[in-house]
């Protein structure tokens, strides 16, 4: 599992890349009552919004950590917005995404690295 600044996370499987937030941004936004996932077969750039999420705080967006194409959408996440604070790094998967180019995970924080980055705020 790689992480961003932005606190998304992308579990690699061959050339797709699962992609959600971290349980760290779920807990920062409280209660998630709204996910809109993107519509698959959508070309995405890597820093690109790719989905929204509404809490009781706070409607943020969530960011292409690659560039490609979304191949398939957690639709599960409109009836159950919730899964996103139960389950983030795991259920609450917004997207898969095709990578266009897979040197771009190499770019993005481990966990050791994401961890160490959350000292800091």
């Amino acid at each position: 599992m790689r992480f961003t600044k932005d606190h998304e996370w992308i579990e690699v499987d061959g050339d797709v890349a699962t992609v959600g937030i971290t349980a760290y941004a779920a807990d920062q936004l409280g209660d998630v009552v709204f996910v809109e996932t993107p519509a698959v077969g959508k070309s995405v750039k890597k820093g690109d919004g790719l989905a929204v999420v509404e809490s009781v705080k706070a409607a943020s967006d969530v960011y292409a950590p690659v560039t490609g194409e979304v191949v398939d959408a957690n639709a599960a996440l409109s009836d159950t917005p919730e899964t996103v604070n139960q389950s983030p790094e795991g259920d609450g998967w917004f997207a898969k995404v095709k990578l266009a180019d897979p040197s771009e995970v190499d770019a993005l924080m481990d966990r050791d690295a994401y961890e160490a980055f959350l000292a800091t705020l």
